[in-house]
């Protein structure tokens, strides 16, 4: 199954515009991309005369993979009027402006790697911090983090974008609510040399760079930096952040699974999929979330716990950390069921943060050769909302060709594109942290049996 890694780069060009449209919409209802292909350009028709019409009181104008010339010139002559062109992957002759200053671009790739220096005012600290946070966004050519970039030049350059809203907060200025709630917790991370490498890091990322500033955890966690985390974050909110769940996309969960109408017990059986056959429930195939899925080795273990009616989550992952050491990471997720049998909530206290999440369990094949979770989150206190989706089989492995036609099926009522997923590397997975407590519990419903082609 092709993925984002290994698709084609302009095929993805040219379908990201027709992706974004709707996306855009999920963030804010007022927001409108209208595109257009540079083959109505060429028609010289409706469509045309149309593109025209909205060119004269656009906001933002955006050029996805456009070479051919007679397009490029008709673009150069109708676009003169709009303050913020953006060009990406098309011909050096089409100019980028942003806040009507003409801003240098390259033939291909990131168009914003020599902005700095190049408008004809002085850059402000704030502007300086936009041009990293946008070219660091596009420099990964995923799909969420390019409506990122379009959302970050709206909010700098035309109205103020409210999921944004945490670039703006007070950052470490808060310095006062810090030390006189968490003095000591400040003081000990400050001392300690892995903390303090965790802090400097997280303080080149953007607060909302949910890729950047969980690499900056994962690499450097300790006692120490959960200790202040918990404090200046999760407890007194020193740098004033907040961010909700996401409510779109809605996805349906499972209704049946080998005929049967899903039940709590069934749903959270799948879940727990292949643990007691195998050391793990499930591993991950690929992914949507680069936040996460650019981790190898992923293990997930679902499990009954010992309390009546508890169920928990725990992923195991490999991290290899910004100074090259590979080390293994774990997490535990408290699990409870959502309205809707498939659908459940989980929370989780990561390195001093608290993260709440809804999932649902999209599909999963009748064998259990395969299955695909979408998530929902955010870290309230952290300032950080996000969307995921996993694509899960015993071994890692993609399924066979006859489930492809399944698997995009599922992927599609969580409106993910194939080309978004980022594979796992799952080779090199030596000596996992498996393992789940004594006396916790497995299947209630579910019989599991080993096809051949399962590991031994």
């Amino acid at each position: 199954m092709p993925t984002k890694e290994s698709h084609e780069e302009t095929a993805i060009a040219i379908n990201i515009p027709f992706y974004q449209a709707k996306r855009l919409k999920w963030v804010d209802e007022v927001y409108e991309l209208l595109v257009f292909t540079d083959e109505c350009i060429q028609s010289n028709g409706q469509s045309a005369m149309r593109l025209q019409r909205e060119l004269l009181k656009a906001d933002i104008l955006v050029i996805v993979a456009v070479t051919n010339k007679e397009s490029v010139e008709w673009i150069k002559m109708s676009s003169r009027t709009i303050e913020n062109v953006i060009c990406f992957d098309s011909s050096p002759d089409l100019k980028n402006k942003l806040g009507g200053y003409d801003v240098q671009s390259e033939v291909r790739g990131n168009i914003f790697a020599n902005m700095l220096g190049n408008s004809q005012s002085d850059k402000t600290k704030e502007s300086n911090e936009v041009v990293q946070t946008v070219s660091e966004a596009w420099n990964r050519h995923s799909s969420d983090d390019i409506r990122f970039c379009l959302l970050l030049i709206i909010n700098a350059y035309i109205r103020p974008v409210p999921v944004l809203k945490n670039l703006r907060a007070k950052g470490f200025s808060t310095l006062n609510c810090m030390l006189r709630n968490c003095g000591r917790q400040v003081l000990n991370c400050l001392l300690d040399p892995n903390c303090r490498k965790a802090l400097q890091c997280l303080n080149e990322c953007s607060p909302v760079d949910q890729v950047c500033n969980y690499r900056c955890i994962a690499s450097y966690e300790s006692a120490n930096l959960e200790a202040f985390s918990l404090c200046v974050l999760q407890k007194n909110n020193c740098l004033e952040l907040e961010a909700e769940v996401p409510d779109k996309p809605y996805v349906l969960p499972l209704a049946k699974f080998r005929g049967q109408h899903l039940s709590y017990e069934m749903a959270e059986d799948l879940f727990v999929g292949w643990l007691g056959s195998l050391q793990w429930s499930w591993r991950v195939i690929a992914g949507q979330n680069p936040a996460y899925d650019q981790f190898p080795c992923q293990y997930q273990l679902f499990y009954r716990g010992k309390a009546k009616g508890s169920f928990w989550y725990e992923p195991i992952f490999q991290v290899k950390t910004l100074e090259g050491q590979l080390v293994w990471r774990r997490r535990k997720y408290r699990v409870k069921r959502g309205k809707i049998p498939g659908t459940f909530y989980f929370s989780v206290l990561d390195n001093g943060v608290v993260s709440n999440e809804f999932w649902t369990i999209v599909d999963v094949a009748n064998d259990l050769s395969w299955g695909l979770f979408h998530y929902h989150g955010a870290a309230r206190a952290a300032g950080q909302s996000y969307t995921g989706a996993v694509l899960v089989s015993p071994d890692g492995a993609f399924p066979n060709d006859r489930e492809k036609t399944k698997v995009v099926a599922a992927l599609e009522k969580c409106e993910i594109k194939e080309w978004e997923l980022y594979n796992v590397d799952n080779c090199s997975c030596i000596d996992p942290p498996l393992g789940i407590p004594e006396g916790s519990s497995l299947h209630t419903i579910l019989q599991i049996e080993n096809p051949n082609w399962m590991p031994a």
